[in-house]
């Protein structure tokens, strides 16, 4: 599967980790929309890479240098060109331990992304 795809796939993958870790009775959904919506931007996503850069296998990073490689079409809207990029690899990783069911690697690094906050 091409980078963007897998990276469109990883994008939702992620925000249903973050929604799913931060659901609860006592928040709104409004409340819960903006309190996800921090992590899965451009610019969070981005530090989410740099976090888990050095934990990566070889066969993560090579999907993360694809993903960097890949040539998007759309111009980021709120962040940078780098951040834009960066959390487009963050995602196509995610993408492709999903569609690979990797789900233990998958949680490992998603979990690995929210360390510092718990």
């Amino acid at each position: 599967m091409n980078s963007l795809n897998l990276a469109f796939l990883g994008d939702a993958v992620h925000t249903l980790f973050i929604r799913s870790k931060f659901v609860t009775d006592d928040l709104t959904a409004g409340s819960l929309h903006r309190m996800s919506a921090k992590y899965c931007k451009a610019s969070a996503q981005s530090e989410a890479l740099k976090k888990i850069e050095p934990i990566l296998t070889e066969e993560e990073r090579e999907v993360v240098r694809k993903a960097r490689n890949a040539k998007t079409h759309d111009a980021p809207k709120n962040a940078t060109l780098v951040d834009y990029k960066r959390a487009t690899c963050f995602e196509a990783l995610v993408g492709y331990l999903y569609i690979s069911k990797n789900f233990n690697r998958l949680e490992e690094i998603l979990n690995k992304t929210l360390e510092e906050l718990t």
